[in-house]
């Protein structure tokens, strides 16, 4: 915040004043997320694809399973690992090259929902070899908010996917034709991003929005509305009271988004 350019501080300037007045810039209200579109199976070849999009946000996620080597303290577990990118046609702001700081925070958050809610049994993805299951996000529009609108693409996407099966030849997995089988699924989580503009919170926040935010918090619910995953961002905080306000509204609004995503995924499996 404290590198606004004058551009920046007349915009949040007017941004505050229509807060105080309980609207926001796009007319949403201070608690309403944007629409949310799914469509699943945008990648023929892939195990797994949907394409997520969230007001003007749009993000393509495929997934990609294949034998691996589980990890050292995760024998008896499967693999599941989250990446993602911003294209530079996307926004202005993005680069090539090695992904920036703000691109592995992304990819990050959005693996520790899937993964700490449980959603995947990876157990089930140990047989004769370890499976691993790798969900590749890919910004092609930038609108702000990018952590739900990736991790809405990346669950739908993993929901509809078909995992094949190998078999073991002279310690080599070879693929069997024509068996998969649907993904061991055990929860749908749901993350809910809100952010704080001097005393307001608001959630789901747009481009606009998101460059003047004091500060931020992703929280991922599970389908029984637990909190299962939390990143707090941005140069200030929250109170106590800010904290569970958000906490509700994170429970309230992903029981409807969780919703979108069932109707979505239904007849992609």
């Amino acid at each position: 915040m404290a590198n606004l350019s004058i551009i920046d501080k007349l915009k949040r300037s007017k941004i505050l004043d229509l807060l105080q007045e309980g609207k926001r810039i796009d007319d949403r209200a201070l608690d309403e997320p944007r629409p949310l579109v799914i469509d699943t199976g945008v990648i023929p070849h892939a195990n797994g694809s949907a394409r997520a999009r969230l007001g003007d946000t749009e993000i393509v996620s495929g997934i990609k399973v294949q034998p691996d080597r589980p990890f050292p303290d995760m024998g008896d577990k499967g693999i599941f690992i989250c990446t993602a990118e911003i294209l530079p046609l996307a926004h202005p702001s993005a680069e090539t090259g090695p992904p920036q700081p703000d691109v592995i925070e992304l990819a990050r958050v959005v693996d520790r929902g899937i993964r700490e809610s449980g959603m995947i049994d990876l157990s089930q993805f140990v047989d004769k070899s370890v499976i691993g299951l790798f969900a590749d996000c890919v910004v092609t529009d930038h609108d702000g908010n990018l952590f739900d609108a990736c991790s809405y693409a990346a669950v739908a996407a993993i929901i509809t996917s078909k995992i094949p099966k190998w078999e073991m030849k002279d310690d080599i997995p070879v693929l069997m034709e024509n068996q998969e089988s649907d993904a061991p699924i055990t929860t749908i989580p749901i993350s809910v991003t809100m952010g704080r503009i001097g005393e307001f919170i608001i959630v789901d926040p747009n481009i606009d929005e998101w460059g003047c935010l004091d500060a931020r918090i992703t929280i991922t619910t599970n389908s029984d509305g637990n909190i299962v995953a939390l990143q707090k961002g941005g140069s200030d905080g929250f109170t106590l009271e800010q904290l569970v306000k958000c906490s509700e509204l994170s429970i309230t609004i992903g029981k409807k988004i969780r919703e979108i995503v069932k109707q979505a995924t239904e007849g992609g499996k």
